[in-house]
């Protein structure tokens, strides 16, 4: 069973007429200005698992500063989860920051969504002041039990839409303050990673924490997948295609190619996320 732990799927109201959306929100604007960043909806979706052999998707919006851009993407969320239970799995996204974050999410989870996320933070560091906002909406998400998926991006590198100016030193703050919550980064956490290398405290902080492969083949060479499950453990990674940027079979090859055993690649396309969602199959 391959389940894609990060996909994303927008509404027709919003993929039709995307330039509407742009006022006040300078995250959307900067990731979909370009008509040739893809916006799909949940047939895409289906059609897409249906073509690559994926047999769940975890779903999700955007987290819209607008409170009622972020309800309206959260009920086709909801109700994209409703007509296809036995395929996609919905996570409440909210803008993190936002004091209505809480009641949304609370909403989302009593109309079928099973976790939180992206969340993201993109004009900021991970400084003290929004790891202090942060902390009402993951109190809540470690009393419900659900996992949150985060927003991340390595510090250095290229430059492209979406990259936020986050240091691993205010990832590490945001982890070590959440050692309750289950958590998934999203693209690697930013490499973060790595530094499970070192003898003290890292691995501890980061021992509720998985990482997800969110647009690697734009970010990393193929090793990555060895390398980081020789550091952190194949058990702690998450394929997540962030469709419709790349179709999972690119992934696929690049883990083979890796050299990954069968056993490796199986923990990461499926048995992991099982796990992280505390299902059975």
């Amino acid at each position: 069973m391959i389940i894609d732990f990060h996909t994303h799927i927008f509404p027709s109201f919003i993929r039709d007429n995307r330039h509407l959306f742009f006022d006040h929100e300078p995250a959307f604007e900067s990731l979909y200005r370009k008509p040739d960043s893809r916006l799909s909806g949940r047939k895409d979706l289906l059609e897409n698992m249906d073509n690559e052999g994926v047999s769940r998707s975890i779903v999700f919006g955007f987290p819209w500063k607008s409170p009622d851009h972020c309800k309206r993407h959260n009920d086709y969320v909801i109700e994209s989860v409703l007509k296809n239970p036995d395929r996609l799995i919905g996570f409440c996204a909210v803008d993190p920051l936002s004091p209505d974050a809480c009641k949304e999410v609370e909403r989302g989870l009593s109309a079928g969504l099973t976790g939180v996320g992206e969340i993201a933070v993109y004009q900021s560091d991970f400084s003290k002041d929004i790891i202090n906002s942060l902390k009402d909406l993951m109190a809540f998400c470690a009393e419900r039990d659900v996992p949150v998926l985060i927003h991340t991006n390595e510090p250095v590198g290229h430059s492209y839409p979406g990259k936020q100016p986050m240091s691993l030193a205010g990832l590490y703050a945001l982890l070590k303050n959440f050692p309750s919550n289950r958590i998934v980064l999203a693209h690697w956490g930013g490499g973060i990673f790595f530094y499970e290398l070192m003898k003290k405290d890292v691995r501890g902080t980061l021992s509720n924490v998985w990482f997800d492969t969110a647009a690697s083949p734009f970010l990393y060479r193929p090793d990555i997948y060895r390398i980081s499950g020789e550091i952190t453990g194949f058990d702690r990674i998450l394929f997540g295609s962030d469709f419709p940027l790349v179709k999972p079979g690119r992934y696929l090859k690049e883990m083979e190619s890796a050299g990954l055993a069968k056993e490796a690649i199986d923990k990461i396309t499926g048995q992991n996320a099982l796990k992280v969602l505390k299902i059975s199959n």
